[in-house]
């Protein structure tokens, strides 16, 4: 990492900057041996506090525990980019084919309308995220990217996407929301708002606490099964827990299960955080309005303004590590932390002399077709959600009042969306996986080198990739 300013007290993983800001969660008490639920979700992330908490507001007889290896948010919960936006992951056609091409649209409105959810419970429940819903812009930095951007523009007025929900900017209006170097193009939706993910964590667990939800941290899940003399279990390294319901909401750290290594590959995203950013340097940068900001580009970025006055950016980095492994507290790679310091001067080059204070990174869960989905099968009593690809924080949501419908038996709009019960084919086994993932971002890498060198169209090597990935 030689030549990037680093803060006198720069870290490099921690779990994540949300936490080092926040203040880690004192560890709640393990399983104290066996017990019995009528629920157990495994995972104390988003996807398993959201199923908790809208569980037990629905019914509050329900005995539901939570099982986590290490502490509430601990995972991607409390690293990621802190983007509560309604992108939805995955091929809006293949999920069309599941249930028709309204059934999609009908997803995406609910998936508009779980960006404002989750800003309602975290004001109902008094967890100060540092929520501001100022939209999220989309910028195109070569004529390849303008194309694509465009395109995606247009494609979604056929899925849901009014005029409203998202629409090209003119110049002046990209200058004065976000001065970005050499931004040609841009877009913007007001379906999106800036969170302080760990805090929405802790405050999300706490508030399922309240109500009755019993938390159990260093407590590691190592097999979960279906029914067996009318009830399924979580087996733990302290006891198994039984339950009419055992919901896996593991997303990246599915891997470590028992029969789950080729579920969902664990794709690795990284990010630094700079130091406050003084005044004059806002005065170059703009973002007065604490905007998400993404591009267009294959191996993409993700960032926002925190508020604090810092700029979070993130993006793949080393995407994957051979046979599904995970990191455990959080630190990547120093030639990742220099791609991203790169990135963040060429988008802001008056961040030239800003110095970075923290890197980390976490695991995301991708299925095989790259889409998300939500199951309950009632025979087993073994149910699961995830697969988000990145965009979790607000699919989380929707997932566990999905779930919560799903438990109860309720025949709602929520269970009648095309990502609810989907069955998605396993990952190739190694080394198949590992060296195809790294074709892949060799791939978008050389896409994205070929395109800022003047393209005018999408490289080859992206529709490669593409037909590679099974995107």
């Amino acid at each position: 990492m030689k030549g990037i300013p680093l803060t006198g007290d720069f870290a490099n993983g921690g779990v994540s900057f949300w936490y080092r800001q926040a203040g880690l969660p004192a560890r709640r008490a393990p399983l104290p041996g066996p017990r019995a639920y009528d629920v157990a979700i495994v995972g104390g992330g988003y996807t398993g506090l959201w199923t908790a908490y809208y569980l037990k507001k629905a019914q509050p007889d329900l005995r539901i525990a939570v099982l986590e290896k290490e502490f509430a948010g601990f995972g991607a919960s409390g690293r990621n980019g802190g983007w509560l936006s309604a992108e939805f992951a995955g091929s809006r056609k293949r999920h069309a084919r599941a249930r028709g091409r309204q059934a999609m649209i009908d997803l995406q409105h609910a998936m508009f309308r779980a960006v404002d959810e989750v800003i309602d419970v975290a004001r109902e429940e008094g967890i100060d995220a540092d929520v501001h819903k100022g939209g999220l812009v989309h910028v195109a930095t070569n004529p390849a990217q303008r194309r694509r951007l465009r395109a995606e523009v247009d494609d979604l007025r056929t899925w849901g996407y009014g005029e409203d929900d998202m629409r090209l900017m003119d110049r002046d209006e990209m200058r004065e929301r976000l001065n970005v170097a050499g931004a040609i193009e841009a877009a913007y939706s007001p379906h999106c708002a800036r969170i302080q993910p760990a805090k929405l964590a802790v405050g999300l667990a706490r508030a399922a606490e309240a109500l009755g939800v019993e938390i159990f941290e260093s407590t590691t899940v190592t097999e979960i099964r279906p029914r067996e003399g009318g009830r399924a279990s979580a087996v733990t390294d302290r006891g198994t827990v039984t339950a009419e319901y055992v919901i896996r909401a593991t997303e990246g750290f599915t891997s470590s299960l028992a029969g789950q290594h080729r579920q969902w590959l664990p794709m690795n995203s990284s990010m630094i955080v700079t130091e406050p950013l003084p005044a004059e340097v806002w005065k170059h940068v703009g973002w007065s309005g604490n905007e998400l900001l993404g591009d267009q580009a294959h191996g993409y970025i993700y960032a926002q303004r925190t508020a604090d006055d810092r700029i979070a950016i993130g993006g793949r980095g080393v995407p994957y590590r051979y046979g599904s492994r995970t990191d455990v507290w959080g630190a990547t790679q120093a030639q990742t932390v220099a791609a991203l310091w790169r990135m963040l001067v060429k988008l802001f080059p008056a961040t030239a002399d800003v110095r970075v204070q923290h890197a980390w990174c976490g695991v995301l869960g991708v299925p095989r077709d790259w889409c998300s989905t939500v199951h309950l099968d009632h025979e087993t009593g073994l149910g699961w959600a995830g697969g988000y690809v990145g965009s979790g924080v607000t699919t989380t949501n929707l997932a566990g009042r999905t779930l919560r419908d799903l438990v109860l038996r309720r025949d709602t709009e929520l269970t009648a969306l095309p990502w609810v019960g989907r069955q998605v084919r396993q990952w190739e086994p190694e080394p198949l996986r590992w060296i195809g993932v790294q074709l892949i971002y060799a791939l978008y890498r050389a896409a994205d080198r070929r395109e800022n060198d003047h393209g005018t169209t999408t490289s080859p090597f992206a529709h490669l990739a593409n037909l590679i990935s099974g995107r």
